[in-house]
């Protein structure tokens, strides 16, 4: 069975992933619940990470520890970076590698962002299913889930979610 690539993210009511800054504060922080989270993630064992969204996390959101411990991670850059223990650097073929990754045996991979590598994965068509979950907050501005120009992908609604307000969409491509 082939892994899948996995868009699983956040998105506010008007469609942005973030902050025209990358901050994304507008996202509940709630105590005891995880929105499903903790079930995606053991679905997954390998994460990539564009290059922007992958220092955010080690400058502001988690500092001290790595975020994705026990998982494969890959982010993707055009800039010169030493591998580490926690992350595998890709300048360029990162399209290439995840088809290849995408017929090895393993769980699924997980696309977490940002707006520039996913941008580049729905153009390339490589994302099979889509978990986006709607946070009831205009932003008015930002950095938007879905740029200009996409090709036309036609999905199939798999499953719906609600927690209190906010609702989870899956979708799977094709």
């Amino acid at each position: 069975m082939e892994r899948k690539v996995v868009l699983y993210i956040a998105m506010s009511l008007d469609g942005y992933i973030a902050r025209e800054d990358g901050r994304i504060d507008w996202l509940p922080q709630a105590e005891n619940k995880d929105f499903g989270f903790g079930e995606f993630y053991n679905t997954i064992d390998t994460v990539i990470i564009g290059r922007t969204t992958y220092e955010q996390i080690i400058n502001e959101l988690s500092p001290k520890v790595w975020a994705y411990e026990g998982k494969k991670c890959y982010v993707a850059t055009t800039s010169n970076y030493e591998n580490d223990q926690n992350v595998e650097f890709i300048s360029n073929e990162i399209f290439e590698k995840v088809k290849k990754m995408k017929l090895e045996k393993g769980k699924d991979i997980w696309l977490v962002g940002g707006g520039k590598l996913i941008d580049q994965f729905i153009k390339q068509n490589l994302v099979d299913k889509y978990v986006i979950t709607i946070i009831p907050t205009i932003l008015g501005d930002g950095i938007p889930l879905f740029n200009k120009d996409n090709p036309q992908i036609g999905l199939s609604l798999v499953e719906t979610n609600r927690i209190g307000d906010i609702v989870t969409l899956t979708y799977t491509n094709g």
